[in-house]
């Protein structure tokens, strides 16, 4: 488009914007006033485009677009205000006296701003209804500013209120609608394991298998990917993942602890120990059965293990020769006492171990010959504590005892316990607790008899343990649990070889929730019928193999070869062939006993039935006398039947002889 402004000629190319129009218009004035300045429109060639351009009012270009924006914010804000009464219930009403004009000089301003960037031919619109309705309720609610576009409503305020009672409400948070169970075996799930990532599971029982779950291969089946015997013939005690998740440690009932990869190969196998010395800290390894173990929460290199031998040892991952640190258990008279479990505080600072004559004994991880904190009568005497667990603020500390009791502690005033749960019937010496991931809740569970019940998990609250809820998990005991703080999602481990998965959709994710959506794959027949293709290009046309276009084709021609498929031979009917006996029987035995032995033809007596063919064989010998022909004497019989006869005659009748 060309301006002719004067006597300059301004050649623009597309729409030009007012400002440039005003600064042209202002440089043309200047250009006229000057004398000096020649025919720019001939210097530069314009002079040859042909027809003039037109002119413009720019005053009143611009004092119509001010009109115009002024017409459509008046009545984009009757609208709104329209909107504002219908809707008195949610928002103070508007005043129709102040907002307009306060809302029109806004939008003079704004105009007045905006013109100069407006095209000539297209007016710019308004301000957006929805940020003059963030201003004005931004004047009547109190508080820091919303950001743009977000709206204060009452239903937001309600949403807020109930995300704050579900907050003070920690049971409303426990993930219980769904369930998954995963067929570990037949015997108890004594151990339990998640990585960091919540990725794989990692069950261990009392059948000596270690199982690896993963819920992202799984399908519907929940079928484990890989199973092993890490101890051999030895019970699974304890299983963790490290703070990495790249090493699993195995506890198991022999003397030296395991740590696996994730795959389940062999990294390290701690050192055993000498049975012969008396003090177990000149030893290098335990010697005896192991209790439990665990992984520091922040070296990933250091793990503990303690073990019937009366200590409790910490390992290193790089060094397998030798344990790093000896920590000794001591009674009130000094003398050595078993630890049953062990646990490192969540700073790994101190290092926890219940003891068989139910005391609890922590040291510093720095300082292994003195407590820092013990408590003598924290559980029963003989009874082994199965379980001790902090809380994730460090503070309160909970024992799962033998004597049936669930405990607290503040390790701050380790005397005597903040509360007690009794009446938690534990069978099993590894039933543990744990705590919920927001601190709230404390969780374990109870062990029941066959046939007498249910085994629950129970939630207590974690300031007064009061039970707030329960979950019925199956008719048999509950004895392994565990909640994951990043899948939120809890895992429990039974007596009777099942490890079960409780999640919510909207509360959990991932985990188990990635295997349930997948249907079962269908399980690949072995192809017995089918052989290999082998490929020869320079063998003789005579001896090549057709080429195979299909397998399917080609296991139905190869079913219908009686070679390839080995198709059994048909019975025989009528009188046998070839060695086989006919259909009446398939071996010899029963072809004599049908065809001989039951042969009711002859109905005489054997004894005849034999002695009628003795006149031919008499006659012409063929079976017993041609064999003894030549070494057989002539027999002579003695002629009796004469002097039989005689002396018949002179006995009486009775005494004849009766042949």
């Amino acid at each position: 488009m060309d301006f002719y402004l004067g006597e300059t000629f301004i050649l623009t190319f597309g729409v030009p914007e007012v400002s440039d129009v005003i600064a042209m218009a202002d440089h043309s004035s200047d250009a006229g006033d000057s004398s000096n300045d020649g025919d720019i429109s001939s210097v530069m060639g314009f002079s040859g485009f042909g027809k003039k351009a037109r002119t413009f009012d720019l005053e009143a270009m611009f004092e119509q677009t001010r009109r115009t924006a002024i017409e459509r914010s008046q009545r984009a804000l009757e609208e709104r205000q329209k909107q504002e009464i219908e809707e008195s219930s949610v928002s103070r009403p508007v005043s129709h006296t102040e907002k307009p004009s306060t809302s029109m000089s806004r939008k003079q301003e704004a105009d007045s701003s905006s013109s100069s960037d407006s095209d000539s031919d297209v007016i710019g619109p308004p301000l957006p209804p929805q940020k003059e309705e963030d201003e004005d309720d931004d004047e009547d609610v109190v508080g820091p500013p919303l950001p743009p576009g977000y709206k204060r409503s009452t239903a937001d305020s309600d949403d807020d209120d109930d995300d704050d009672d579900d907050d003070d409400n920690p049971v409303k948070k426990i993930p219980d609608t769904h369930e998954i169970t995963l067929q570990h075996g037949t015997k108890t799930v004594s151990a339990l394991a998640l990585d960091p990532s919540g990725a794989r599971l990692v069950t261990g029982s009392f059948d000596y298998d270690v199982k690896f779950w993963d819920f992202a291969g799984m399908d519907g089946a929940l079928h484990a990917f890989r199973s092993l015997q890490p101890c051999e013939c030895h019970q699974i005690r304890a299983l963790q993942y490290s703070v990495t998740g790249d090493v699993i440690l195995v506890v198991a009932g022999n003397s030296q602890a395991k740590v696996l990869d994730r795959d389940g190969f062999q990294v390290l196998e701690c050192v055993k120990g000498d049975q012969y010395i008396v003090d177990m800290a000149n030893t290098k390894g335990h010697t005896a059965m192991l209790n439990d173990g665990c992984w520091h929460p922040k070296i990933k290199e250091e793990f503990l293990t303690c073990s019937n031998d009366g200590t409790v040892r910490t390992w290193d991952l790089t060094s397998e020769k030798k344990h790093k640190s000896v920590f000794k258990p001591r009674s009130l008279q000094g003398k050595k006492v078993t630890p049953t479990c062990c646990t490192y505080s969540r700073d790994g600072k101190l290092i926890a171990a219940g003891c068989q004559d139910g005391t609890i004994q922590i040291w510093d991880r720095n300082l292994s010959v003195h407590t820092k904190f013990h408590c003598r009568q924290a559980h029963a005497p003989g009874s082994d504590t199965s379980c001790l667990a902090f809380s994730y603020d460090g503070v309160t500390l909970a024992s799962r005892g033998g004597d049936d009791t669930l405990k607290t502690w503040d390790i701050r005033s380790f005397r005597k316990p903040l509360n007690v749960v009794s009446g938690l019937t534990s069978f099993f010496p590894m039933t543990d607790c744990c705590f919920s991931p927001d601190d709230k809740l404390l969780v374990t569970g109870t062990s029941v008899r066959k046939d007498e019940g249910n085994g629950k998990l129970l939630f207590f609250e974690r300031q007064s343990l009061q039970k707030v809820y329960e979950i019925e998990v199956a008719d048999t005991s509950v004895v392994r649990c565990l909640w994951h703080p990043k899948l939120n999602q809890i895992m429990v481990g039974t007596g009777n070889g099942l490890a079960k998965v409780y999640y919510d959709p909207v509360k959990s994710q991932r985990g188990a929730m990635l295997c349930v959506v997948k249907s079962k794959r269908k399980e690949k027949h072995a192809e017995t019928l089918t052989q290999d293709y082998i490929i020869t290009p320079h063998a003789l046309p005579m001896f090549r193999e057709a080429r195979q276009r299909s397998t399917r084709k080609q296991l139905e021609k190869d079913r219908l070869d009686p070679l390839k498929s080995h198709k059994p031979e048909p019975p025989v009917s009528g009188p046998g062939r070839g060695g086989r006996v006919a259909a009446h029987g398939g071996t010899l035995s029963s072809f004599i006993v049908k065809n001989i032995a039951l042969d009711k033809t002859d109905d005489s007596n054997p004894r005849e039935a034999i002695l009628r063919h003795a006149k031919e064989a008499a006659e012409n010998p063929y079976w017993v006398a041609p064999a003894y022909k030549k070494t057989q004497p002539e027999p002579l019989f003695a002629e009796e039947e004469d002097e039989e006869e005689e002396g018949d005659k002179d006995q009486p009748e009775w005494k004849k002889r009766k042949i």
